[in-house]
């Protein structure tokens, strides 16, 4: 057990300095397109998929950061209507099937690029290598939900956030 709790913390470490540096640079590389549009009457078209690409990075990892705080988003229509101990009950199964499903989606996105990169022109290797953050993205998010078979308390409900009292419309 203790070898899953390593994993996830090396890996979460990873996220936050990825989601970071990814932000960081996002925001200098947005500046600087706007200043060296606005003053310069120039630019650089290889910033403009940078940055889309970068969005993906931020997304994905944030992605991550939130399932492994269990603060992802959930489709719980039945949520006020099954019993704690019935939740406890799928708590396991959900994560395995959100791990399979995410694991599905990795592999089709890592076909995706697959296709991509034999077909992509040579003045877009750029935005090639950078769209390797969907099929890594989508394995991260089910290692992520695969983790969490095995260091979360089986006997405990997925948690539900409640509405924080500045939200709250009552």
């Amino acid at each position: 057990m203790n070898f899953f709790f390593n994993v996830k913390k090396y890996l979460v470490s990873f996220e936050k300095a990825t989601a970071a540096i990814s932000l960081l640079l996002l925001l200098i590389l947005a500046l600087s397109q706007v200043i060296l549009r606005n003053i310069f009457d120039t630019g650089f078209s290889s910033i403009d998929v940078i940055s889309r690409h970068l969005v993906l990075f931020i997304t994905f990892m944030g992605a991550a950061l939130a399932t492994e705080s269990n603060q992802h988003i959930k489709i719980d229509c039945l949520n006020s209507v099954v019993s704690k101990r019935f939740k406890a009950k799928i708590k396991q199964p959900l994560l395995f099937i959100s791990s399979i499903i995410s694991g599905v989606f990795f592999w089709y996105g890592w076909q995706f690029w697959l296709d991509e990169q034999l077909y992509a022109p040579a003045n877009e290797q750029l935005a090639l290598y950078l769209a390797l953050i969907i099929p890594s993205g989508f394995f991260i998010l089910s290692l992520h939900f695969f983790l969490l078979l095995f260091t979360s308390d089986p006997e405990q409900p997925i948690a539900h956030q409640p509405t924080p009292p500045e939200l709250d419309d009552n």
